[in-house]
Parts: structure tokens; C-alpha cells; sequence
């Protein structure tokens, strides 16, 4: 059922032309303000209001039981839907039992909300969180030699955890090799570390990179293509990775990707990240899609946490960062969300971006990395979000799977799903910051706004 305070969208599609898409309704209760503004900002469906942390984890719970009653921890047979008891001697079509979503899987956008779990409980200290990101990357590890068995006689199989049997794309294990990491942090299992370094290896060894070391695709133009979402299926996991082994090489190697795809990426004239950069494209087209936008300022803000304060790329790395964010603040709609493509508001809002840039700013100004003049940002793309997340824990308005086009009219027409992953663990991550924002700041009300100021 939806949630009864009425998701906020505004869709630029009609459903003749986007019927396919999981589209919400135009708000119709009236917007709320803060009681002590004498000329209150009340337009339909807005929350110019302070969120408290019981009302932000109230929405962080209920995420976490949608995910937990939908995980399965059970392998079965694919084919019959039987359960599998003998591990001694592996079948091809053996894997987790299905659910509706990537649950439990070795998937990049899995990956981002086991990352978001532990962030979570780091922000609130409620381990149920954590023990979910354990129990599932325990499931994964408990099974893993008898998978490994499985792709050895049958080859990689999808439902045997293929991606972590065998590597081929960033998407395959960046983002959950980060979240690898962290969880290794909680649990120094041997399993979690073979794991990593498998990782670690592919990334730095394996990976195709451009001549310069730019990690690159081959696809879909050859001879290399810039994907920006690759941003967060490195950057992170290199950081990471700097961080556990105090290895400079691998900030080094994270630091050079931020500079080298925002050099490609990053339009300096309107501070917004392009998805995609095609080297047999003299002129490669420029389409600014929200979520890889999101990617893109993600990994910056997960680098710049751990990198090193004395790096002699930080300063540079900084600068990236800010002059994302600011802007990403002259692109937020009026009503707190962001557009599927950033600059163009004809075309719908989008709930998975929104939570991305509500996190980083958010993260920006907890850091000191932005000023607390970006804080409001933060709280008014967090107050809209939060109308999508609905009571029994799903989150409309997240745009599908999306890849590297040529033309507008694609990324307009991207349907949305609540099934569609990638906007839940960006979701639990912006909830967990702007916790953790209301912990750090005081804020006034005054001339009709909000005004953070950062507590002694």
C-alpha cells in the first residue's frame, strides 16, 4: 500500500507515453512550514520543515524490514524450486532463491546498501542494521566454495553468485568489494579478505584501462567509453582499500580516476557531470543524467573521507567536489527533489538521485568540506524524498537500469520501479547523514529559512 502522506512526483511523462513506468500521484495535501515563519512557503506537497532524527529513522526502519523480510537465505534448485541439502556435489542450476529484487546478491547496487547498513548503525548505533550486511555477506562466504565448484565444472553461473566467480565489468564487484571492506572492519573473516584482494586484483590488474590509466569500457563505443557511474565502482573501493592496507598506491590510483574522469566529465561551465564520453566522439554528446550525476559526487565524498589529509591531489579532489555541489544547489526543483536530467525540468523528479546529492551534501557540510550555508539543500531534498518511501518500506520514483545512450529522448523515457535497486542504499545513506547533520548543527530559524550553526 502506498504511504498515506502521498508521494510527491511530478512525471514528465503522460501514461500513454510512459505507461510502463511506476508513476506517483500530483500531491494534494497542502505543504507544511515551520509554525514560527510569519510568511510560511506552503506550496502543495512541500515540507519546509526541520525533519527530527525519530522521524528520519522511523523511515531508515523501514527500509531495513523491507529488506529483511524479502532476503532469502536459503539455496535451492533453480529448476524444481527445491531446497539443497547435499553441498558436496554442486548442479548447474543451483543459486539463492529468487526474490522480486537483487536481494542478498553479489550485485553493485547490493553493494551500496550494505555499505548504507553499516553507515547507518555507525550514525543511530542500532546493530540491526549491521547484522543484516553480516548475515548476508556470511551467507554469501558460508556457500561460496560449493559455488566455486559449480562455475569450475558448469562455468560462472547468473544464480551462483557469477559476478564474484568471475570479473569482468567495475558493475561486477567495485561498490560491494567497498562494502566488503567495511564489513571486514566488524569481522575480520579470511573469506572476506580472499575476497577483497580478488577485487583488488581485478581493479588494478585486470580492469581495461585507457593509456593513461583511466578505467574504461569497451563498450558501447570502442575503442574506450567513460562511464561516470564507474566512478563509484572504483573510486571508493581503491579508498577503501588505501585505508585497510595503508597502501598509497591504491589513494593514488583512486585519486587519479576522480581527476581523469572529471576531466572528461565535468563541464566546468554549468558544474554538472555528463554520463558518458565516447574517445571516437569528437565531440561526444553531453546528457546529464541525475544518477550517474549521483555517482559521480558519491565517489568524491567517499574519497575524500578517508584520503589522506597531506595527499597532494586532495586539494584538487576538493575542488571537484564543491563545485558539484554547487551545481547540483542551482539545479534542486521546487519542491527539494532533482530531475531525471539534471537541466532539464521538463523531465521527471527522481528519487534515486535526490537521495545521492541529499547524502553528499549533507556528508559535505559534516565534514567541513561545505559551508553550513548548503545545509538547507540537504534537509529540503531529504524532506521530499521522504514522500517516497512508502509505509511497507519500498521507495517509488527510482529510475531502472540505464545505460550509456545518444540521445535525450532515452533518458526521458526511463521507466521508474520500486523494485528497481539502486535508489535504497543512497536512500539509507542520505537518512544516515542527515542524522548525523541534526547531531552536529543547531538550527535557527530566521527571516523565514534556516540557518545551521554548528554546535560547540
Amino acid at each position: 500500500m502506498p504511504n498515506t502522506r502521498i508521494a510527491v512526483a511530478v512525471l514528465c511523462c503522460s501514461l500513454t507515453l510512459c505507461g510502463w513506468a511506476q508513476q506517483t500521484s500530483t500531491p494534494t495535501r497542502q505543504g507544511r512550514s515551520d509554525p514560527s515563519f510569519q510568511q510560511p512557503s506552503i506550496a502543495p506537497g512541500v515540507d519546509y520543515t526541520v525533519p527530527t532524527e525519530a522521524e528520519i529513522k522511523a523511515d531508515l526502519d523501514r527500509i531495513l524490514d523491507y529488506y529483511v523480510r524479502s532476503t532469502s537465505y536459503e539455496i535451492i534448485d533453480t529448476a524444481t524450486g527445491k531446497p539443497i541439502t547435499d553441498f558436496t556435489r554442486p548442479i548447474k542450476t543451483a543459486g539463492p532463491k529468487p526474490t522480486m529484487g537483487e536481494f542478498g546478491d553479489w550485485t553493485y547496487s547490493n553493494g551500496v546498501a550494505l555499505a548504507a547498513m553499516i553507515q547507518v548503525t555507525q550514525a543511530v548505533g542500532d546493530k540491526r542494521f549491521e547484522d543484516y550486511t553480516l548475515k548476508t555477506f556470511n551467507f554469501i562466504f558460508d556457500h561460496e566454495a560449493y559455488f566455486r565448484a559449480q562455475a569450475k565444472e558448469f562455468g560462472p553461473q547468473r544464480t551462483g553468485y557469477g559476478r564474484l566467480m568471475e570479473m569482468h565489468e567495475l558493475d561486477d564487484c567495485g561498490a560491494i568489494g567497498a562494502a566488503l571492506v567495511k564489513a571486514y572492519a566488524y569481522k575480520q573473516d579470511p573469506k572476506y579478505r580472499a575476497a577483497i584482494n580478488q577485487v583488488a586484483t581485478f581493479i588494478s590488474e585486470n580492469m581495461s584501462r585507457m593509456p593513461d590509466g583511466t578505467l574504461a569500457r569497451t563498450r558501447p563505443q570502442l575503442p574506450y567509453t567513460i562511464w561516470l557511474d564507474d566512478a563509484y565502482m572504483s573510486i571508493p573501493f581503491l579508498a577503501q582499500m588505501g585505508k585497510l592496507t595503508g597502501d598509497r598506491k591504491y589513494y593514488d590510483d583512486a585519486a587519479r580516476q576522480a581527476i581523469q574522469m572529471s576531466a572528461l566529465l565535468f563541464n566546468p561551465q554549468n558544474e554538472l557531470y555528463a554520463h558518458a564520453w565516447f574517445e571516437n566522439t569528437k565531440y561526444p554528446q553531453r546528457f546529464y543524467w541525475g544518477r550517474s550525476a549521483g555517482w559521480g559526487i558519491m565517489s568524491l565524498a567517499e574519497l575524500l573521507s578517508v584520503l589522506p589529509e597531506d595527499h597532494p591531489d586532495r586539494a584538487q579532489i576538493l575542488d571537484l567536489f564543491q563545485r558539484a555541489a554547487q551545481g547540483l544547489s542551482a539545479t534542486q526543483s521546487a519542491n527539494g527533489m532533482w530531475h531525471q536530467v539534471l537541466d532539464k525540468p521538463d523531465s521527471y523528479l527522481e528519487s534515486s538521485a535526490t537521495a545521492m546529492f541529499t547524502f553528499a551534501i549533507a556528508r559535505g557540510v559534516n565534514r567541513g568540506w561545505l559551508t553550513p550555508a548548503y545545509a538547507p539543500i540537504a534537509q529540503t531534498g531529504w524532506q521530499a524524498l521522504k514522500e517516497h518511501i512508502h509505509d511497507n518500506g519500498q521507495i517509488d520514483g527510482i529510475c531502472v537500469g540505464t545505460t550509456a545512450a545518444y540521445d535525450a529522448v532515452y533518458y526521458y523515457n526511463r521507466p521508474t520501479s520500486m523494485e528497481a535497486p539502486q535508489g535504497y542504499g543512497p536512500t539509507l545513506m542520505a537518512g544516515a547523514e542527515m542524522i548525523t547533520l541534526l547531531n552536529n548543527f543547531d538550527v535557527e530559524r530566521k527571516l523565514n529559512t534556516f540557518h545551521y550553526h554548528r554546535k560547540k
